[in-house]
C-alpha cells in the first residue's frame, strides 16, 4: 500500500477536525473523498502532506512512517498536492511556477517531463505568460503540472474541478486517468463533483464531521447513498 492512513485524530484549538479517520490509497488507483464542505477533507489531506499536525494516530508512505516528517521531507519521498484554489505564482511565468516543482529533486532530475506537456498542451504555448494571466482551468492544469514536475509517487488533488469550465474538466480527468493507468503512483482525490468522482475512482470514502461514514470500490459505490451524505 502506497499511503496508509491509521486511526488519525486532528485539532484546530479545541474543535476536531478527524475523528480517528483511517484510509488507504493503492499504486494504479484513484482513492476517492468525498463529503460536503467542512467535513474535515481538506483537513486530512493537509495532515497527509504535513500541513496540519495530528494529534494520534499514524501516516505512512511504502510502509515508512511519516506522520513527524515535514512537508518538504514528505516531498522529497514523493508526495505531492495539488491544493484547492490552485495557489500558483501569480507573478511568475508559467515556466517559472513549473520549475518551482523542483525544489525536491535531485539536481539530475530538474527538468518538466514530457508529460506535462502531452496531457496539457495548453501549458506548452503559454511558458512565458504570467501565471496570473491564465484562466481558471489553465492555473488549474498548471498546478497539476508543478505536481508532476516533482515525479511524486502520491498525488493528492484537492477539488480540481472546482469552478472550471467543462472542456478543462475533461481534460483533467483524461490526465488523471493517463496517470492512474502508468501504474506508478496513488492518487488521492477531494471531489464533490459527483459524476467525476464516479468516473474516476477506483476505491472511495465519504466523510462526515471528521469521520469517514461509508466507503467501498467503484463495483460497491452506492450513488443514491453518497449523494445522501453529500447534500444538506
Amino acid at each position: 500500500m502506497m499511503l496508509t492512513v491509521q486511526d488519525v485524530n486532528l485539532f484546530y484549538g479545541a474543535a476536531q477536525a478527524l475523528r480517528s479517520v483511517s484510509l488507504t490509497a493503492a499504486v494504479g488507483r484513484v482513492t476517492c473523498l468525498l463529503g460536503r464542505n467542512g467535513v474535515g477533507k481538506t483537513s486530512l489531506l493537509r495532515a497527509i502532506v504535513g500541513l496540519q499536525p495530528i494529534a494520534s494516530g499514524s501516516i505512512s508512505l511504502e510502509g515508512q512512517e511519516i506522520s513527524r516528517l515535514a512537508p518538504y521531507d514528505r516531498a522529497r519521498r514523493g508526495v505531492a498536492m495539488v491544493p484547492q484554489g490552485r495557489e500558483i505564482f501569480p507573478l511568475l511565468t508559467v515556466k517559472e511556477n513549473l520549475e518551482t516543482g523542483y525544489a525536491p529533486l535531485k539536481r539530475d532530475q530538474r527538468k518538466v517531463p514530457d508529460e506535462v506537456f502531452e496531457l496539457f498542451p495548453v501549458l506548452q504555448s503559454m511558458l512565458r505568460r504570467r501565471g496570473g494571466d491564465l484562466s481558471g482551468g489553465q492555473q488549474q492544469q498548471l498546478a497539476i503540472g508543478r505536481a508532476l514536475t516533482m515525479r511524486p509517487k502520491l498525488l493528492v488533488l484537492d477539488e480540481p474541478t472546482e469552478g472550471i469550465q467543462p472542456s478543462v474538466i475533461k481534460d483533467i480527468g483524461r490526465a488523471i486517468t493517463f496517470l492512474r493507468q502508468r501504474g506508478d503512483m496513488a492518487i488521492v482525490l477531494v471531489e464533490q463533483y459527483l459524476d467525476f468522482a464516479h468516473e474516476l475512482a477506483d476505491d472511495f470514502a465519504v466523510m462526515d464531521r471528521g469521520e469517514i461514514v461509508m466507503s467501498g470500490t467503484r463495483e460497491t459505490f452506492d450513488a443514491e447513498a453518497v449523494r445522501k451524505h453529500m447534500t444538506v
